[in-house]
């Protein structure tokens, strides 16, 4: 499984939108600095998808999570790839004995397939949004989580690249 971790909240991101002509698309703006956490962990291999809201980024969530996904896969050996957050290399940090943790070379995000699933997240669920609560928010990022954990077969083709499908045939 790939694991990572990315803030939702109220802060929007404008981006680019159909208007038919003459009109001009109008876009609401909001810069409120509030969010909260979303851990995420996928299985390029079949499309399974964990996921756990936090409000802080911080080892006792990371071992909460861990925790989580080592229930929910209580039958199977599951090696967690990773980046190298402070969080994740904690002495605190609680590892379940079902789990071992592999960390990612620093600064390379482009090696976890996890992080498409924000990309996705923030594309299809959060684009042009403005959430009058963090609730609001927070609603709409689990929203969209059991909406990609539901359909495996969609997080399995945004998550699997070849070079992950190579490795799980040998």
């Amino acid at each position: 499984m790939f694991q990572d971790e990315a803030r939702f909240g109220r802060m929007s991101n404008p981006r680019s939108c159909w208007a038919p002509s003459p009109h001009r698309p109008v876009v609401n703006l909001a810069l409120v600095r509030e969010f909260r956490y979303e851990y995420a962990a996928v299985s390029p291999g079949d499309g399974d998808l964990d996921f756990m809201s936090a409000e802080k980024m911080n080892t006792e969530n990371m071992s909460r999570f861990l925790a989580q996904v080592s229930v929910a896969h209580k039958n199977e050996f599951i090696i967690m790839v990773m980046d190298g957050a402070s969080s994740h290399k904690s002495k605190e940090l609680e590892i379940p004995k079902n789990v071992s943790l592999i960390r990612l070379p620093p600064y390379s995000p482009e090696l976890n397939p996890a992080e498409q699933i924000w990309r996705m997240l923030r594309h299809d669920y959060f684009a042009n949004r403005v959430f009058d609560e963090l609730s609001s928010a927070i609603k709409q990022a689990e929203l969209g989580l059991k909406n990609m954990a539901a359909n495996k077969s969609a997080t399995k083709s945004l998550t699997n690249w070849p070079w992950i499908s190579a490795i799980l045939k040998t």
